[in-house]
């Protein structure tokens, strides 16, 4: 797992990546609402694009990316990480904890803040787990029925 870092996407990731999400829900699980599907890898550079965001994938070396993550700026003195994404014939293998430390770091690091924040889908246990393990912890007034408001 060591040899797993965080780098820019290559197009050939953005391949990969359409190859994850495999209809609507999953897309609007991963995306949020402004992202429709079908979507072609060619266009995945400019639909994740937002303000202040930073884009990154999981891999070793130059080999073709096993997750995928963004941070961006979204409240002062705040980052937020989101988009989170590992390729389903790697997952449970603990690669999504070594993509979330390291995003975590590299969010830190860019923004020069000291709090993190995400959202969880309150359905996905792993995630909430592994979310919970790295010491967020739920805001419940900016939470909702359908997901959690992290933060840490």
């Amino acid at each position: 797992m060591l040899d797993y870092r965080l780098r820019a996407p290559q197009a050939a990731d953005y391949a990969a990546i359409t190859s994850w999400v495999p209809d609507a829900a999953a897309c609007l699980r991963w995306a949020g609402p402004r992202m429709s599907f079908p979507f072609a890898a060619a266009d995945l550079p400019t639909l994740l694009t937002m303000e202040s965001s930073h884009s990154y994938c999981l891999a070793r070396g130059d080999a073709l990316a096993v997750g995928f993550g963004q941070h961006w700026v979204n409240r002062p003195g705040a980052v937020h990480v989101g988009r989170i994404l590992v390729s389903p014939q790697v997952r449970g293998q603990g690669l999504g904890r070594v993509l979330v430390e390291q995003l975590l770091a590299r969010a830190l690091q860019v923004s020069g803040v000291d709090t993190v924040t995400l959202r969880v889908y309150r359905d996905n246990g792993a995630a909430l787990a592994l979310y919970t393990s790295l010491g967020f912890a739920q805001v419940t007034a900016e939470s909702n029925a359908e997901m959690f408001f992290m933060q840490r």
